[in-house]
């Protein structure tokens, strides 16, 4: 497949690190100001030559091959701002990065349209969503670390990951963390972390070496997609201890690759074995190692995301000759 000249908002910066990595081309549209959608390559990523930046308002003058959508507010709003009547009618794809979140079984996705592939990035998002008359695929995710970035373990301490936990609250598990912080050494980075004694942001090129020292990774969020740091912790070679909610539960093996349970107390004593051993901790990291390697390696993905966009194109192009049969026909018989 020729590369295809796609549009998508910046929504996610870690998955819309890892999707650029597919062999396509990617344009960002940007705002003064940086609304959000519109923030374009922001720093701490260390973007390819493939993706580039495009101010809002000269988009309707770009060509484009196809349109990637990656919210509700990009599908409902933004697709209305700033493309045009027939950029609207290009092959599109709408990215959904969550699971729902007014009711977990009974929410109507939306985009409901047979025109539209709708991707979700684990299985238990496509389970939980109903998606309408859209036809839904599942790419899982796909990450990469550096070579030389190892676990090690030596900091007898637990690493959560997470972006505005202080504000997310009970979904992202805001109580479980403090609850566990009371009885096991943890440390907390992401943005706003330090509104909670965190250590701060760290930079997504510097997380692989900062986490491979401390003993395992812990997960504490109830409710949510499968966290991309989740992935990469696993790449490193650390043990994940966590909550068997939503798709973690399908990822983690117990005794294998970490620990997952709905029971705190079980966790809490888990995390406390593998503070005490960290032979065990090196023998559940690679353990997750493995399976990182098996089911979340970057080529996978980015053969998975080429088959997504070579759908889209097609479908959209089926879609086109039966538009214009139908149209020839209808003519025919006027006539």
């Amino acid at each position: 497949m020729q590369p295809l000249r796609i549009l998508t908002w910046h929504v996610h910066g870690s998955y819309l690190y890892y999707l650029t990595q597919v062999p396509h081309q990617f344009y960002l549209p940007i705002k003064p100001g940086k609304p959000e959608g519109y923030g374009g390559r922001l720093q701490n990523f260390s973007w390819t030559d493939n993706v580039h930046d495009i101010p809002a308002e000269e988009v309707r003058n770009q060509e484009f091959d196809c349109i990637l959508f990656q919210s509700r507010r990009n599908y409902l709003q933004d697709q209305h701002e700033i493309l045009s009547e027939a950029q609207r009618r290009l092959p599109r794809v709408y990215l959904e990065h969550d699971p729902p979140r007014e009711h977990p079984t009974d929410t109507r996705h939306v985009v409901d349209d047979p025109n539209v592939l709708v991707v979700h990035v684990t299985h238990f998002n496509n389970l939980m969503w109903d998606n309408g008359n859209s036809p839904t695929c599942v790419v899982e995710h796909g990450v990469m670390v550096p070579e030389g970035d190892r676990h090690t373990g030596e900091l007898a301490k637990g690493l959560v990951v997470a972006n505005g936990l202080r504000t997310r609250g009970r979904r992202l598990g805001l109580d479980i963390f403090e609850q566990v912080r009371d009885r096991i050494p943890l440390d907390l980075v992401g943005m706003d972390a330090q509104s909670l004694d965190g250590l701060g942001e760290i930079p997504h090129a510097q997380l692989p070496a900062f986490q491979s020292r401390y003993r395992f990774f812990f997960h504490p969020v109830r409710y949510t997609s499968l966290g991309l740091a989740v992935c990469e912790a696993m790449m490193v070679g650390l043990p994940i201890v966590g909550l068997a909610t939503t798709e973690l539960a399908t990822v983690i093996e117990n005794d294998v690759s970490g620990y997952v349970d709905t029971n705190l107390e079980q966790l809490v004593n888990r995390m406390k074995e593998l503070l005490h051993d960290p032979t065990k901790a090196r023998r559940l990291g690679e353990g997750a190692r493995e399976v990182a390697i098996a089911r979340f390696n970057i080529h996978r993905f980015i053969q998975d995301w080429c088959e997504v966009f070579e759908r889209a194109v097609d479908q959209s192009s089926t879609v086109h000759v039966a538009t214009s049969t139908r149209q020839s026909i209808s003519q025919s018989i006027t006539v």
